[in-house]
């Protein structure tokens, strides 16, 4: 079967990353996960390894909230190197908010692919992994 090569998340919660991370490492469709705390570090790692698509990640889980860079602030970046990168990343939206303003910005957005509601499930994480590989 295949498996998505790269998984990024980018939340400073550091609970989450590391639930987030056993999840994805028992689906066994994850061959490697990157962590930020914060979309700067993000934004940069993306745009230094713009050159080596094996380094940009296949599917990437962002917070809304978070010190330095938040979730928007980062798309708002993403989205004037978005024409530049090797491959497609697919960005999910991950937060606790349920407001629907978050909600209706979060669709808005061209370069999200879905907004989904912490905690997020094992059976989230197969959906998205699936839908990608199928």
């Amino acid at each position: 079967m295949n498996k998505i090569n790269t998984f990024c998340i980018v939340d400073d919660d550091d609970i989450y990353q590391f639930t987030t991370s056993v999840l994805l490492k028992k689906t066994d469709l994850v061959n490697k996960i990157i962590v930020f705390s914060n979309g700067l570090k993000a934004i940069n790692f993306l745009k230094d390894e713009m050159g080596n698509k094996e380094n940009i990640p296949d599917v990437l889980f962002l917070d809304i909230n978070m010190p330095v860079m938040d979730g928007w602030e980062f798309l708002e970046e993403y989205l004037l190197i978005k024409h530049m990168m090797p491959k497609t990343v697919v960005i999910y939206m991950v937060s606790s908010s349920v407001d629907e303003k978050d909600v209706l910005k979060a669709k808005s957005i061209s370069a999200l692919s879905g907004y989904l509601v912490k905690p997020i499930s094992t059976q989230n994480i197969m959906e998205v992994i699936l839908g990608i590989l199928n």
